[in-house]
């Protein structure tokens, strides 16, 4: 049976704090040790704290520095949203940079750039502190909350981990009528995470539970060895290069495939989609922005009063091959919109579109 136990008793972490000796103190209080077999999930938010992680100007500066690439990005009532792979491993939203539950001073925390090697750090200073050996069967997982594709709403993740294997690869065995696994790999690390996440979050002010039952499997290094049990960290559990199917979001490759990169100055000034619905007009004004960038003698004359819900843009440019590429460009930003394209005149030097 797991057994999941909040940790109540942690008072407001500062910079500088002994986070190993409050964890302690905390399991403690409510007469408990910390013993082979448990793992001890903690807010990535505390650590942050405790390693003096703020930020204490632009929230979006603070993005952009701990930031690898844009993945997607998205205009809103408070300024350009954006998904990006941060610095510390995981793609997120702005980059893990958090202003809530962030202590009196108000300000942004940021991500630890390592997390797997806090969780290291941490894990050996609690067990030195608990007068276990680095051998012992204990895990931490440093947690995180981001939302995941397909899905609404987030959940707690692995942002870090030590002592605990962070993959159940269960492929090249059977399941239970037999059959080959070919794929099932379970992410038992986020897993964890999630399930700590029942009883601790940002609304109680619990940033750490412990998690105790887990099978004894979990806690092995996967490196088949005798030595130091720290597992190969989160960080395995991240998508790169061919595995990574989400590299950019689907607007921003289109907007890529026309030479406007997510995240760019060329992506600002040919404007952001909105999270909220806009109108006809906007959405067109940024298809011929796209449309005419690599077409610098085209033209687009738009009319906007084309029908319910339609526009019309006549393309213009000097030779039939601009004139060709200024076409296609506009489909394809079109499609970066949602919008549907026909062609509904051509002329000497010109091809008018239906927008809707």
């Amino acid at each position: 049976m797991v057994e999941l136990r909040p940790l109540r008793g942690l008072p407001e972490v500062t910079a500088g704090a002994d986070l190993a000796a409050l964890l302690l103190a905390a399991l403690a209080a409510d007469g408990l040790r910390l013993a082979p077999g448990d793992c001890l999930v903690v807010s990535s938010k505390v650590v942050s704290k405790a390693l003096g992680l703020t930020w204490a100007g632009d929230r979006a500066d603070a993005v952009a520095a701990h930031m690898v690439r844009v993945v997607a990005e998205r205009d809103g009532s408070g300024g350009p949203t954006r998904v990006v792979e941060s610095v510390a491993g995981p793609v997120m939203a702005a980059a893990g940079v958090d202003a809530s539950n962030t202590g009196p001073s108000g300000a942004v925390l940021l991500l630890p750039e390592d997390p797997d090697g806090e969780a290291r750090a941490l894990r050996a200073a609690l067990l030195a502190a608990a007068g276990l050996g680095p051998e012992a069967a204990v895990g931490v997982v440093l947690s995180d909350t981001a939302g995941r594709p397909w899905r609404a709403g987030q959940t707690d993740f692995a942002l870090g981990a030590a002592g605990m294997a962070v993959l159940d690869d269960l492929r090249g065995g059977v399941d239970a009528d037999g059959r080959a696994l070919a794929v099932t790999a379970r992410a038992v690390a986020d897993e964890v995470a999630a399930a700590a996440d029942l009883v601790k979050g940002k609304a109680e002010g619990v940033p750490a539970a412990l998690v105790r039952g887990l099978p004894a499997t979990w806690f092995a290094d996967g490196s088949g060895g005798d030595g130091p049990a720290d597992g190969e960290g989160a960080q395995a559990l991240v998508r790169t290069g061919p595995g990574d199917w989400f590299a950019r979001g689907p607007v921003e490759a289109l907007r890529a495939v026309l030479g406007v990169e997510p995240g760019s100055a060329a992506s600002e000034e040919v404007g952001l989609r909105s999270v909220a619905p806009e109108a006809l007009g906007v959405q067109v004004g940024r298809v011929v922005a796209l449309a005419l960038r690599a077409v610098e003698d085209g033209s687009a004359d738009v009319a906007l009063e084309a029908g319910p819900g339609a526009a019309e843009l006549t393309l213009a440019a000097p030779d039939d091959y601009d004139l060709g590429r200024l076409v296609v460009r506009c489909e394809v930003a079109a499609a970066s919109e949602d919008l549907v394209v026909e062609v509904v005149a051509r002329g000497a030097g010109t091809v008018t579109l239906r927008l809707t």
